[in-house]
């Protein structure tokens, strides 16, 4: 099976694909009522077997429906969400990405992800 990068996908594609994973195993019904300013359920199916051509989820028959399940790493699809966040909102800037998380005034950034960042940050100002 050939894999396909993830940031082919458009974004309507994409949220299908947050959906399957967060569900884990999804109909085009389900899949339709978690999607924000949904299209209609033909739609929905025609992304669904669009991205079952691309090898992205695959289904198995549940009676009459038809229900999918990733195939594509959680991580790749999550990457791939970030990269498209980071390049729309951002101009490409991790930095600004960062700075724009860490300014929020709610959810308190713990000493272990403090901890985290920093070790992070060292790790790639050695690597340059």
């Amino acid at each position: 099976m050939k894999e396909h990068p993830l940031r082919a996908l458009g974004r309507r594609e994409r949220q299908i694909m947050e959906i399957v994973h967060r569900l884990g195993r999804a109909s085009a019904t389900e899949v339709l009522e978690q999607l924000p300013d949904p299209p209609s359920y033909s739609a929905v199916r025609g992304m669904l077997r669009y991205l079952e051509s691309k090898h992205y989820v695959r289904h198995e028959r549940d009676g009459t429906r038809n229900v999918y399940f990733a195939t594509a790493a959680r991580d790749q699809v999550r990457r791939s969400a970030l990269n498209d966040l980071v390049r729309t909102f951002f101009g490409g800037s991790r930095a600004l990405v960062a700075a724009a998380l860490l300014e929020q005034p709610e959810g308190a950034v713990s000493e272990a992800e403090l901890d985290r960042l920093e070790t992070l940050v060292r790790r790639l100002r050695k690597s340059r």
